[in-house]
């Protein structure tokens, strides 16, 4: 949701009051709130991506990764995923108390127009307004959202045999540039190891069932649905798992011997290859001087810089047209 502010058009309107009494969760919110949440005196933000829940705790605010019972007003923001938003709103209308409202705002490109049609066929809308690329509507919704669209976003096996959902990277194949990751999980790779952004644990697994001398692994994942999803595809007893956000990891007290990697390149529709960057640096940070540092990549990220950066050797193990694999040892002490 680009502008964090259009949900709130209702209630500067006055088309809509804040309730005076009960909880209203707000589902998926941005990292910050505008200022005028603060006339919410009751209000619990669900938001399963752990950079954005961890903002929201610094401003004192109530979070869950996974919200549960009735409250008095039910707030949605859009994401990427339309499978996701679906449910999302399906769950608010499950949630919300009778006579209580629902409100929905997101941008075009995440499908607020799609999605207010089909809410439409279901439902009577008390109110849409427009802002900023995008649109707000709210309503009293008078039963239950049609079964189907809560359960598109269900976990299930992918033809691989993993448990995925809509909404998690690559949730129905797995990602090219991954498999090609898994190649170089060899005998050399020991010890304790851990696995940034773990997603749904496709490389964890892998590299827990090639590598017999690794001792423990450890998942770091920021979206909590992928992190359950990976409990139940990983269930190796060496493996533990962690909702965190690997860019915030302090140096351990027992360094790991071997990172792997396939790090998130975007939060928006735009890449943004400085996150990629965060993980290099925290590998560094957590690894140990004689360990190894084992990532995939898009090939036009230029990655290349950090290395030099974070790292005294590094070197790429292959590349084609779309990825590159690059290893690193020695990270730089200055890093640390």
């Amino acid at each position: 949701m680009a502008d964090p502010a259009r949900i709130l058009l209702p209630f500067d309107d006055e088309f809509l009051n804040i309730p005076e009494t009960g909880e209203v969760l707000y589902i998926r919110p941005p990292a910050f709130l505008p200022s005028e949440f603060s006339d919410f005196p009751h209000i619990v933000c669900e938001q399963g991506f752990k950079p954005f829940a961890d903002r929201l705790t610094l401003d004192n605010i109530t979070v869950v990764p996974q919200a549960s019972g009735e409250f008095a007003m039910v707030l949605l923001a859009l994401t990427r995923s339309r499978a996701e938003n679906m449910a999302n709103f399906a769950r608010a209308c499950r949630m919300v108390a009778k006579d209580g409202h629902v409100v929905v705002s997101g941008d075009k490109t995440d499908g607020i127009d799609s999605m207010l049609k089909k809410v439409k066929k279901i439902f009577e809308i008390d109110g849409v307004l427009s802002k900023s690329h995008g649109k707000v509507f709210w309503l009293k919704p008078t039963g239950p959202a049609p079964e189907e669209w809560e359960a598109a976003l269900a976990s299930s096996l992918n033809a691989f045999g993993y448990v995925t959902a809509p909404g998690m990277f690559s949730p129905e194949k797995i990602d090219v540039g991954s498999e090609m990751l898994t190649r170089y999980f060899d005998k050399s790779i020991k010890g304790a190891a851990a696995d940034l952004g773990a997603g749904w644990g496709y490389l964890s697994r892998n590299v827990l069932e090639k590598c017999e001398r690794i001792t423990s692994l450890d998942l770091y994942e920021a979206e909590y649905a992928a992190l359950e999803a990976a409990k139940l595809n990983v269930t190796d007893e060496r493996a533990h798992f962690h909702w965190v956000d690997a860019t915030t990891l302090d140096k351990p007290a027992e360094p790991y011997h071997t990172v792997i990697c396939n790090p998130p390149f975007h939060q928006g529709r735009a890449a943004e290859p400085a996150i990629g960057v965060s993980f290099i640096a925290t590998a560094a940070r957590i690894m140990k001087p004689s360990g190894q540092f084992l990532m995939v990549a898009n090939r036009q990220l230029p990655y290349e810089s950090a290395m030099e950066t974070y790292f005294k050797n590094w070197e790429i193990l292959e590349q084609d047209k779309a990825f590159k694999i690059i290893r690193a040892r020695r990270p730089l002490k200055r890093q640390g």
